[in-house]
């Protein structure tokens, strides 16, 4: 899809002066997101990847597991009154086997590109519809230091937020430090979605030894979606909520939030970062 960016006229001052120019900014547009022929949710987004999205929100509602569960996916003609398909809806296909969730008007989830699966979501539910629980053997054993390059390996990959300085940004590292993935759009949980999806089209499932960095705040629908993809440790740059960091300890899942720098604060699952050898480097 070509339509990541946008151009609009921008009145811009600059001590003092006025001009005016065209600015790039980042796309947003909503997708309605169908299950069989079935509307579901509907998300605010950054066109691109936008199956992968579709397949990565499905991992983390319970309804994917891996890539024998989707058939396939599509855009739908017709979706407007002219019928014209604009690319703002794709069907799920899941394959005859797979369980349907029950979806009804009191079940249709409306996504922002803020606040994710907005009060739907409790521990309880993440712990009796996880497919893959957190489940590395041996344990992945992650040096401070190597968390603390990842910020800017992930901002050298962000190439839309050069252009418009308004992208969320998620990534996946090996436990090295390879950058596996990366993934740009309005939405922080989004762009967790496209990880994830890819990784299910990709027979990837579960990603049980990789490191999961987002680029903002660390919340519950983030923690959720890590612990759905068997994903072992997530960083943030920012600030974890309370409900993500219980997450994140009832689940086993190791969160990091505040990396910036050297600096980082460790919530949960501190049994994954070599905090003696941090110590005796302090």
């Amino acid at each position: 899809m070509g339509r990541v960016t946008e151009r609009r006229k921008v009145t811009r001052i600059r001590d003092g002066v006025v001009t005016t120019r065209p600015d790039t900014l980042v796309a947003e547009e909503p997708l309605e997101i169908r299950l069989n022929g079935k509307p579901l949710a509907i998300t605010m987004r950054t066109p691109g990847d936008d199956f992968a999205l579709a397949a990565g929100f499905l991992v983390s509602e319970g309804v994917l597991a891996n890539a024998y569960d989707l058939q396939n996916i599509v855009y739908c003609a017709g979706a407007t009154v002219d019928g014209s398909n604009s690319y703002n809806v794709v069907d799920v296909r899941t394959a005859p086997d797979v369980v349907m969730p029950d979806i009804t008007l009191e079940r249709n989830v409306y996504t922002t590109s803020s606040c994710g699966l907005c009060g739907k979501a409790s521990l309880d539910a993440v712990r009796t519809t996880a497919r893959w629980p957190i489940a590395d053997t041996p344990p992945v054993r992650v040096e401070p230091s190597l968390l603390a390059a990842l910020p800017d390996r992930l901002r050298a990959a962000q190439q839309v937020f050069d252009r418009t300085g308004g992208l969320h940004a998620a990534a996946l590292f090996s436990e090295e430090g390879e950058l596996l993935d990366v993934r740009e759009d309005v939405g922080r949980h989004n762009a967790v979605d496209k990880l994830v999806g890819r990784a299910l089209q990709n027979g990837d499932l579960p990603l049980s030894r990789v490191i999961l960095l987002v680029s903002g705040r660390a919340s519950f629908e983030l923690a959720q979606k890590a612990v759905m993809a068997g994903i072992p440790v997530l960083a943030a740059v920012s600030a974890p909520s309370s409900l993500a960091v219980d997450l994140a300890a009832e689940t086993g899942l190791t969160l990091v939030g505040f990396l910036r720098g050297s600096n980082m604060n460790v919530y949960a699952g501190e049994d994954r970062i070599a905090l003696r050898a941090a110590a005796a480097q302090g």
